[in-house]
């Protein structure tokens, strides 16, 4: 097609084809996208792609231009770092006001000290305001006096009306006074997070009275404050997050039991106090909850599992994590829920993944599809239970955690391989008989699997037993029970000398391969080669060189973290051939990696444009001096972690 000058001309597409086209892309490729030309920077910014969408930035002069040129969205998050009560922070919340107030629906403040003065000005302003993040914020409840006025909490209680969620985790100021002031001025709540606070449940330590006796302190919040709230807003409020507080059994059921309240959510992971029967008690209560973390609540056995599983019928995800008394039991009865969607079994040490079998096994009417299992530090589990959850959730499962998980072997990595094709994540760090073999699809002879304790040289031993040699290591409760896959069925899978490699797991979007001591740039190579993957850990790989650096590089371009720390075998060579090619990189780890030297910096100043943090601790040859020029020429760096780096003697500076 030409003009009457005969000169080529290429018609711009209509704005609705490019953001048809758009559709089709992951948010980072949208980003950079946008970054083409200004039609489809415009088609980026259609309200299909602004959703939830959060602008994360520290406190400077230049964010008060990004400030400016976000007044032309419709509407948008802001997490801003670095807050203090000077000029520049001063100056900036109130660009923040005045440019953003009808259109910012969330707030976080991270890491800031910003005064009570700054936030009171500011606040008024966010009148479409969804979400605010106080974590932290002791500067603004140490002196007691937030919101004392009440000229202040009208025009605050005016803009916050809307909230709906406000989180006040980690602060170690809250008190009743400021709870009731803030809390008065969002009366509309849908999630409440309190996490980590100190919270009187039982005892006053500075009246010396049960908590909540007499008037309202101005020390610490207490539970009565607590269920004052509780009850005012039951018909809104959906979330609660007590993690890491000190909510006792007897408190427990009193939050549990407000009449009215319906929980959709609770946190509670940390609180060390609960028992069995406090958990029981509670999803008797509150039977709407779906989501529900318990992890870290050492007192809990299975007979909250069972609880759980009978009581909970909408439950779509549970976090048992470091419930280290939790066993089998139960758990094949939780896994008859079809509402379940993602379980966390990270640390619970007497779990082998028999009874997941048992509870996803047809013929069972119902069974859950899972999307996120973590089974981190489960160190029972064998590759017999690894491939038959692989062929029960080949259709759901998109995350699968097996840290730590040290009986797991190469023919686990082929079975996760050849069925779970839909995985987005992918967690093997410390796993250390993976090798090449089970990366490229080659299995080669398990030394995991149970076995009849006698060899060529008579009756193995085992820590227990000792040197002795006549007597037989006790059977494992769970090796009794029926497996669904048979050695010989592991065997067949075994002698498949081309069976799946790990690059069938194209949509990965997170692989960790961490402390896999037996891998080689031989795998690494052939097989880390995924288009949509953004995050990558190779820590702790001795054998990684800088060929496999580069080939990592060439075949990962959308790479947004990599670490790579403890991998003595990388230096600048590598570094320069993989450089040009994760211009995305954001996050980079490159502690003890003692061939890096001030030339990597260099390299990262060039391509490397978008690093928001950066390890290199332990770099002996990295100067003190080319960091802080990196510091200077990179916009967006908010942290660099450089401990011990040149010649410094760890003696002299520990």
């Amino acid at each position: 097609m030409g003009d009457s000058d005969g000169e080529d001309v290429t018609p711009e597409l209509p704005l609705e084809v490019l953001v048809y086209v758009l559709t089709f892309l992951h948010a980072a490729d949208r980003k950079e996208a946008s970054l083409v030309c200004r039609s489809w920077y415009a088609a980026s910014q259609d309200l299909r792609f602004q959703k939830d969408v959060t602008f994360s930035f520290p406190a400077s002069m230049a964010a008060q231009a990004l400030v400016g040129r976000l007044a032309r969205q419709q509407r948008c998050s802001l997490r801003i770092n670095q807050l203090d009560g000077f000029s520049v922070s001063r100056s900036l919340l109130l660009q923040v006001g005045e440019r953003l107030g009808p259109r910012l629906e969330g707030l976080a403040l991270p890491g800031s000290s910003i005064t009570e003065a700054s936030l009171l000005a500011l606040l008024p302003r966010l009148t479409a305001l969804r979400r605010l993040d106080l974590r932290g914020l002791d500067s603004l409840f140490m002196s007691g006096a937030f919101l004392s006025r009440e000229e202040h909490r009208r025009q605050v209680r005016s803009a916050l009306s809307g909230l709906e969620e406000l989180d006040l985790s980690d602060l170690r100021y809250l008190s009743d006074l400021t709870f009731t002031r803030l809390t008065g001025c969002t009366p509309h709540l849908r999630r409440l997070a309190l996490a980590g606070c100190h919270i009187a449940f039982e005892f006053d330590p500075y009246g010396g009275r049960p908590a909540g006796a007499g008037e309202d302190s101005s020390a610490l919040l207490s539970l009565r404050n607590l269920r004052r709230l509780l009850v005012e807003q039951h018909a809104t409020l959906r979330e609660l997050d007590l993690s890491r507080t000190g909510v006792t059994p007897q408190s427990l059921r009193v939050i549990a039991q407000v009449d009215g309240l319906v929980l959709e959510e609770l946190r509670l992971q940390g609180c060390r106090e609960l028992t069995d029967r406090s958990v029981e008690v509670l999803l008797q209560r509150q039977r709407s909850l779906r989501r529900l973390d318990v992890g870290g609540c050492t007192e809990l056995s299975s007979r909250s599992v069972q609880a759980a599983a009978r009581g909970l019928q909408a439950l779509t995800e549970l976090s048992l994590s470091r419930d280290w008394r939790i066993t089998e039991r139960g758990l094949a009865e939780l896994l008859s829920l079809p509402s379940l969607r993602s379980l966390d079994l990270s640390e619970c040490l007497h779990v082998s993944g028999v009874e997941l079998i048992s509870g996803l096994t047809p013929p069972s009417a119902t069974r859950a599809r899972l999307r996120v299992l973590k089974l981190r530090g489960c160190t029972y589990l064998r590759d017999t239970a690894v491939l038959s959850l692989s062929q029960l959730l080949a259709d759901s499962l998109l995350e699968l955690d097996l840290t730590s998980c040290v009986n797991v072997t190469d023919l686990s990595v082929c079975a996760i391989a050849t069925y779970l094709q839909r995985l987005q994540v992918l967690r093997l760090g410390w796993c250390r008989e993976v090798s090449d073999w089970g990366l490229l699809g080659v299995a080669q002879e398990s030394r995991s699997e149970p076995h009849n304790g006698t060899g060529d040289g008579g009756p193995s031993f085992t820590r227990t037993f000792g040197n002795m040699g006549f007597f037989q290591p006790p059977r494992m409760p769970f090796e009794e029970r029926p497996k669904l896959v048979t050695l010989n069925q592991l065997q067949q899978l075994q002698q498949q000398r081309a069976g799946a490699s790990l690059l069938q797991l194209q949509r990965l979007q997170e692989l960790d391969l961490s402390a896999c001591a037996k891998l080689t740039d031989c795998s690494i190579t052939q097989v880390v080669r995924f288009l949509e993957l953004q995050r990558l850990s190779l820590c702790m790989l001795p054998e990684l060189s800088d060929a496999g650096l580069a080939a990592v590089g060439r075949s990962c371009r959308s790479l947004t973290s990599l670490a790579l720390s403890h991998c003595p075998g990388i230096s600048d060579s590598g570094m320069a051939q993989a450089a040009p090619f994760l211009q995305r990189l954001q996050h980079l780890q490159l502690a003890c990696c003692s061939n890096i030297t001030d030339r990597t910096l260099h390299l990262l100043m060039q391509h490397c444009r978008r690093l928001k943090t950066l390890d290199v601790s332990r770099c002996k040859n990295i100067s003190m001096t080319t960091v802080d020029l990196l510091q200077s020429q990179l916009p967006f760096l908010e942290n660099i972690h450089h401990k011990l780096i040149g010649a410094a003697d760890p003696m002299l500076t520990a």
